[in-house]
């Protein structure tokens, strides 16, 4: 199960002694003993207790079954110690879960009382998150069936900014980022099809994390658009949001669009980031200024490597979500709901939907056409550039202004979101400097299917210089888990300048390869310090007689990566068959004989790592 250790170094008296929640201090103060996990579900009760009338939630978990919950939680802490993060790696932490996703035995609304229901098996990314003993805290407000960016079209009430009251906290996941920004949990699930992981992040100054789609399954939620939808992770920074979603991710046999794409590793160098050549603010001089001052702040540090571009045939892809045909998915996911309870729809939300009337099959085929050519403009983008970054929202609306005018404003918030799932794209969206007006700003990076730690790796540095934190060296930057890989893998074993930390691992690296293990070959090879090579590197060769184990290490490396990997690999190199130490057979790193004929036999040593420190070689 995916784990993460606790900072002994990060600092603080209580995990209740700043307003918001952090999973990491929680579980270093479980750990210690300074409080219980019944203490920390008193202390949600006694924070929602004291909460103002803001509409957040639909349904609350009763303070008894919270309590009970806690009482599990201590139980396993006490029976496994420490041992129980790596068994339960959320426990003990309070999360909340948009209305959209089931929780069994509480109803799940989509913020519609006529469409209710109540589901008898939790969704499959809720289950995940109870197995690991994460405590939920109740299910959220949102805008209607998940349609809108602005948090007002729930019949449960207007959820409004916690600290700006007359600004919208937006949509549709309003109800899961205020209450991860006002501290009543760790982190919350939202969704995400057009912008609504990201958007209410960027009002609230918090983390909004869209993954790829198809990464966390979406079996038990009530879709909006089944092709695009994605259930995010909203959290107070980017390692609480990556760590759960480490819990979240993998492929789920009950969702038939479930996929672990890719994964493309982080930078082993300068982040090259995009910026649009030109940004929409409608405006908003205060958003503008914003993200101009992000920008620059961002071109000082010395591992980033900001370009602008165009960016418009990139952005044209989101006229398709509501003013295409892919607004008729809306109408399929209601069914007959909408013809026998149209008067049950909020209005901005039924006259949305309805719109699908006016599209054809043959407009649905034309849409696509018109995708495809979007989605070859953004592989063009993102040959050239590691992340595009963009503002999250290019302004803040008054709810009053919403009110008159839901349909314009709504999509003017769309502007920065709407097009990242037609185009497979992963996103995150991370605090910026607040605005001069004093209302939260965030930015937003994306980049293709399959980036998601790429991005979370960027998004962890940049929004601590975004924060005024000391510029850091981009490399290393992030020690966080990787995500699942694809099923398609294969075993490499290398022995020289591949091995990690060596000067051609990064070839391992960009190819989304993980280290397994380290082991030995089995006794019956020869190492060599080959001659007349550009990079110093070994040869391993298999010898009839006497021989001895080496020091290997075996990477798991996608299988649609090989081919790549294999181009850079030159004679006298060639991947071959090597026996380890235990007596299995992998393909692996091996050197043409003729090639050791006058090389120096380094055998002696047991590895390359042995024989460059004694050669004084950097190692």
């Amino acid at each position: 199960m995916y784990t993460r250790s606790v900072n002994p170094s990060q600092a603080s008296s209580s995990p209740f002694s700043t307003p918001r929640l952090s999973v990491a201090r929680l579980h270093r103060d479980y750990l210690d003993g300074h409080v219980t996990i019944v203490d920390c579900a008193r202390e949600v009760l006694r924070r929602l207790a004291a909460a103002d009338d803001n509409p957040l939630w639909i349904t609350r978990v009763a303070e008894s079954a919270l309590l009970a919950r806690a009482a599990e939680c201590d139980a396993w802490l006490a029976r496994y110690g420490a041992e129980a993060l790596e068994r339960f790696p959320l426990l003990g932490v309070p999360y909340a879960v948009k209305d959209n996703i089931d929780v069994a035995s509480l109803p799940t609304t989509a913020a519609c009382a006529a469409f209710a229901y109540t589901p008898q098996c939790d969704a499959t990314a809720v289950a995940r998150l109870e197995a690991a003993g994460a405590m939920l805290v109740g299910k959220t407000n949102l805008d209607q069936f998940a349609t809108g960016l602005v948090g007002t079209r729930s019949p449960y009430g207007v959820v409004h900014h916690p600290e700006f009251p007359e600004r919208i906290a937006g949509g549709s996941s309003s109800g899961s980022a205020v209450a991860v920004a006002q501290g009543l949990v760790a982190f919350a699930l939202g969704t995400d099809t057009a912008g609504s992981g990201r958007v209410p992040a960027g009002f609230n100054g918090i983390v909004g994390l869209k993954p790829s789609r198809g990464l966390v399954s979406t079996h038990g939620l009530s879709p909006a658009c089944r092709t695009l939808d994605c259930i995010s992770v909203f959290a107070g920074d980017v390692v609480d949001a990556w760590h759960v979603l480490g819990v979240l991710a993998g492929e789920d046999a009950q969702d038939s669009y479930s996929r672990i794409p890719f994964a493309v590793p982080p930078c082993s160098r300068a982040f090259r980031i995009a910026v649009p050549q030109y940004c929409e603010f409608y405006g908003d001089v205060q958003s503008q200024a914003a993200f101009e001052a992000a920008c620059e702040s961002l071109a000082q540090l010395p591992f980033v490597q900001l370009q602008t571009v165009e960016t418009e045939a990139v952005f044209a892809a989101a006229q398709l979500l509501y003013q295409g045909p892919w607004v008729a998915e809306r109408r399929a996911a209601l069914g007959d709901f909408f013809d026998v309870h149209a008067a049950d729809i909020e209005p901005s939300v039924r006259s949305i939907i309805a719109a699908a009337d006016g599209h054809s099959a043959v407009d649905a085929f034309l849409g696509e056409y018109r995708l495809a050519e979007h989605r070859a403009a953004a592989a063009r983008l993102f040959a050239t550039v590691d992340a595009l970054l963009v503002p999250t929202a290019p302004t803040h609306p008054r709810i009053v202004e919403v009110l008159n005018e839901p349909i314009a404003i709504n999509a003017r918030l769309g502007h920065y979101t709407n097009f990242a799932n037609l185009l497979d794209l992963a996103a995150i969206a991370i605090p910026a400097a607040r605005r001069g007006d004093g209302l939260p700003f965030g930015v937003t990076l994306l980049a293709p299917a399959g980036s998601d730690h790429r991005l979370a790796a960027m998004a962890q540095v940049l929004a601590e210089a975004l924060a005024g934190g000391a510029p850091r060296s981009a490399v290393g930057s992030l020690a966080f888990e990787p995500l699942p890989m694809p099923q398609a893998s294969l075993d490499l074993v290398v022995v020289g300048a591949h091995l990690l930390g060596q000067p051609l691992n990064w070839q391992l690296l960009e190819c989304g390869a993980r280290r397994v293990r380290s082991c030995r070959t089995a006794p019956h090879y020869r190492l060599y310090a080959l001659a007349n090579t550009a990079q110093p590197k070994p040869g391993l060769v298999r010898c009839e007689d006497g021989g001895a184990a080496i020091e290997v290490e075996v990477w798991r490396l996608p299988a649609a990566q090989l081919g790549r990997f294999i181009a850079w690999v030159g004679s006298p190199l060639a991947i071959g068959t090597l026996e380890l130490e235990d007596g299995g057979w992998l393909k692996g790193f091996v050197c043409e004989p003729l090639a050791v004929n006058g090389a120096e036999d380094i055998s002696a040593f047991g590895g390359w790592r042995a024989y460059r420190a004694d050669a004084g070689a950097a190692p």
